[in-house]
């Protein structure tokens, strides 16, 4: 099941009180204080780990808290340490707070690691008051309280191509076809209900991750159909791959079936829409005119088109080779324009 949206709370631990204790020995006559101090609260920590692609943890527990801290004891002894609690989240989460509406951090990159709650510092014990003129205090700090915060997880998945088009375009096919994905595949509009990812192998030491996302339809972007809620997904990648079938089932020419998935990108983000694209006509074995109306959907779009058929194979190592020269591209406009030039 895949989830991109959850809120919980969680909490850092406590800091143990610090403790008021003095010596009892025989052998040591009017023993001074040796109260330890309380051991510090475990932080709660969101770590992004790879393999993970989905929030679905959330949903079945929304309170996570860190062990709080030990308190102190005699004979000088401090309190043990709460330990750390590491949530583990998909790369690509976004950490919301959600009482002050602001976004904490972005894990956008693999294996990248941030403190939500800061623990509670113990108490410091009663030998730590000990002075020349108050040479028996009686005195100790309580643990302070660790940092609790409400928090809005979104993820946005992290893929180096997005595919994008109506339902029923070939995306699902495609993926399946280039990568190890098995993604539903049928004959019906909205077979894809959820993003799938797919590690394409384009050589002994090239790779790409591409996602499959539903298809839209006109009006997405005001949550017609299943709406915009995937479209999130597609704003981390890097290139966008636009199947148009050579004959969609919505009944629409090639060209108008392309401007009808433009015209829903510009409508969630003119960013989105301004990422690079290679156009990408389908089905090519199903149409004995295939390279004439991609000729005609070349003309409108303004750029060459790409013939391909997933069942056959046709088509596929020009498109893989191409995707990677956008994807070189895109890296070196990304490195010329340094970190603030990053998404």
């Amino acid at each position: 099941m895949f989830v991109d949206e959850a809120e919980i709370y969680v909490k850092a631990g406590d800091g143990g009180a610090g403790c008021v204790s003095f010596r009892r020995e025989a052998s040591v006559p009017r023993g001074g204080p040796d109260g330890g101090d309380g051991g510090d609260g475990g932080s709660v920590v969101f770590h992004a780990r790879p393999g993970l692609d989905t929030l679905l943890d959330f949903k079945g527990r929304h309170d996570w808290r860190a062990a709080n801290g030990q308190p102190g004891r005699g004979k000088d002894m401090s309190g043990a340490s709460g330990d750390d609690l590491v949530v583990p989240v998909p790369p690509g989460t976004l950490i919301y707070d959600k009482r002050l509406g602001i976004l904490l951090k972005d894990l956008d990159t693999p294996d990248m690691r941030v403190t939500i709650a800061r623990a509670g510092r113990g108490g410091r014990g009663n030998a730590r008051f000990a002075t020349s003129t108050n040479q028996t205090p009686r005195t100790a700090q309580p643990g302070e309280p660790g940092e609790e915060r409400h928090l809005r997880l979104e993820l946005k998945l992290i893929a180096d191509v997005g595919l994008v088009g109506l339902p029923n375009a070939g995306k699902s096919t495609l993926l399946a076809r280039l990568s190890a994905a098995r993604p539903k595949i049928a004959d019906y509009p909205f077979t894809t209900l959820e993003p799938n990812l797919g590690i394409v192998e384009a050589g002994p030491d090239r790779r790409f991750v591409m996602a499959d996302l539903p298809g839209l339809i006109e009006g997405a972007h005001r949550g017609i159909g299943l709406g915009d809620e995937f479209l999130r997904h597609v704003e981390r990648t890097r290139v966008l791959l636009h199947l148009v079938e050579v004959q969609p089932h919505a009944g629409l020419e090639p060209a108008e079936a392309w401007r009808t998935i433009r015209a829903e990108l510009a409508g969630y983000s003119p960013a989105l829409a301004g990422k690079p694209e290679l156009v990408v006509l389908t089905k090519a074995d199903m149409a004995p005119d295939a390279d004439v109306a991609a000729r005609a959907l070349g003309k409108a779009v303004g750029r060459p088109v790409f013939v391909i058929s997933s069942a056959s194979g046709q088509g596929l190592n020009r498109l893989v080779g191409a995707i990677l020269d956008l994807l070189d591209q895109a890296a070196a406009r990304q490195a010329q324009a340094g970190p603030e030039g990053q998404p």
